[in-house]
């Protein structure tokens, strides 16, 4: 986890990707490094620190979603993001508010499972050698005295590949070692790869079968349901004939899964949720209700919206929330929230709720100067990107910069005209521009070089540019 970096660090490692937006990045920033300062205060006031949640209020395609989601990259912490609109009240068909700590925490045993996988790799592929070995070798009285002898050896190595470092003992000197070892080298040289074999693995398609007896705001029914009946399953065993070289991956992965200790990884995963995991709520003006319908002519949809919030509340404040791995305290977990608010304002939220997201933070609209800088600067620009694709192709494209300050105009432009869809629009501004070179490079394009001039965008794009109904071509 790189979450020792200091705010000026995380704000420069965000400069890398995102273009402008100095006051989310701060404030994003100094969130995420107090994280690490509760962590490291005197421990009788580490649980009274609370996080400062964020909201971000900005038009679509600014920056919201991608600061939040480079931050939890940063961070190296469990992170997901989820659309308030998906939420529906308790009583209400739809999703709970409750689940998305559950998902989160499926996300945090994931990637702690995965971590400690990669620890116990090489363990995993000497066991999964010794199956191979079986299953190439008949079974004789031999063979199986020596797989009980390294059995019991603890530690990375096995007794019975001991001939290959010079070790001579009693057993290894009968025919079966002797032939196993030779079998060993020619495993190892890729000489038995076509060779097929009968191997035994879990079988794991009874799990995800499973799922569909979780609906919709009934997640706790489904986690139950697939918890019981994925038990009952968990000891079957299928059998597969595969050659060698397709027998290492789930020999591995199976050996692998047993090594591993589920319970010290869901202790890890919850730890890691509680301390550092981190919520992006967006389109929470979605759920708003607005000032005009409070006066209690509001339908239906109001009420639910409002409801959503209410349920939002204890979850955001601090509750227990039960998952499959455990009880998980909400407490210390950084939530952002993000909305356009064309219609409503942060205001029209209920009060107990915007006093749980103390750091309000606005994000600037893009101009064709930050069109430019987004276009170019960032590691990951839609400039390098299609440089990258057409590499693919044996083709170099290149833009001059007089070209794409013209794309860069013509996005700022179209934004102003439609609709304000951000940066988004640099992806159909430039899909239309490099539509016909994109479709026509494998087959008839000559040249291994293009260049793409300020004459070019013009001439692609004027018919759009010229057009008021912008959004027949471009959306």
């Amino acid at each position: 986890m790189t979450n020792e970096l200091t705010p000026r660090q995380i704000v420069d490692a965000l400069d890398r990707y995102i273009i402008g937006q100095d006051d989310a990045k701060k404030n994003v920033a100094i969130a995420l490094r107090n994280r690490w300062r509760r962590r490291h205060a005197p421990e009788d006031m580490r649980d009274e620190i609370m996080p400062n949640n964020i909201i971000m209020i900005g038009p679509t395609g600014v920056g919201k979603t991608e600061i939040a989601r480079r931050l939890a990259k940063l961070s190296g912490a469990p992170f997901i993001k989820v659309e308030a609109s998906k939420f529906t009240e308790v009583g209400y068909v739809g999703r709970d508010v409750d689940s998305m700590i559950r998902d989160l925490t499926d996300i945090a045993i994931n990637i702690v499972r995965e971590e400690h996988e990669e620890e116990v790799q090489e363990r995993a592929r000497e066991l999964a050698e010794e199956r191979i070995l079986d299953a190439l070798l008949p079974s004789s009285p031999q063979t199986k005295s020596s797989k009980k002898s390294s059995s019991s050896v603890s530690g990375p190595g096995f007794v019975i590949s001991s001939d290959v470092n010079g070790d001579d003992s009693e057993e290894e000197s009968t025919p079966a070692s002797r032939t196993r070892e030779r079998f060993r080298t020619m495993l190892h040289d890729g000489d038995l790869d076509d060779r097929e074999i009968e191997i035994e693995v879990s079988g794991s398609d009874q799990s995800s079968m499973l799922q569909v007896f979780g609906p919709m705001g009934m997640e706790e029914m489904g986690m139950n349901l697939q918890e019981l009946f994925g038990n009952l399953g968990g000891g079957s065993k299928k059998k597969r004939r595969v050659k060698v070289e397709n027998a290492w991956e789930p020999l591995q992965q199976e050996e692998a899964q047993k090594l591993i200790d589920m319970d010290k990884v869901k202790s890890e995963a919850l730890e890691r949720v509680q301390q550092s995991g981190i919520v992006f709520i967006d389109e929470i003006d979605k759920v708003t209700v607005r000032s005009s319908s409070r006066g209690g002519n509001g339908g239906g949809q109001d009420v639910s919206r409002e409801g959503v919030q209410r349920d939002l509340l204890p979850v955001v404040e601090g509750a227990n929330v039960t998952t499959k791995h455990g009880m998980v305290k909400t407490d210390h977990i950084l939530f952002i929230a993000s909305g356009a608010f064309h219609v409503a304002k942060p205001s029209d939220l209920i009060p107990e709720l915007q006093g749980r997201f103390p750091i309000r933070v606005e994000l600037n609209n893009l101009d064709a100067d930050d069109f430019f800088r987004i276009l170019t600067e960032p590691r990951n620009a839609l400039i390098k990107q299609y440089r990258a694709l057409m590499q693919s192709e044996g083709v170099e494209i290149e833009f001059t910069e007089d070209a794409i300050r013209e794309v860069a105009r013509t996005a700022a432009e179209v934004n102003a005209e439609v609709e304000n869809i951000g940066a988004r629009r640099l992806h159909t501004i430039l899909t239309t521009l490099l539509e016909d070179i994109l479709f026509d490079i494998p087959d008839t394009v000559e040249s291994d070089h293009v260049v793409i001039d300020k004459a070019m965008v013009e001439d692609k794009l004027a018919d759009i540019v010229a057009d008021r109904d912008l959004s027949q071509y471009i959306l």
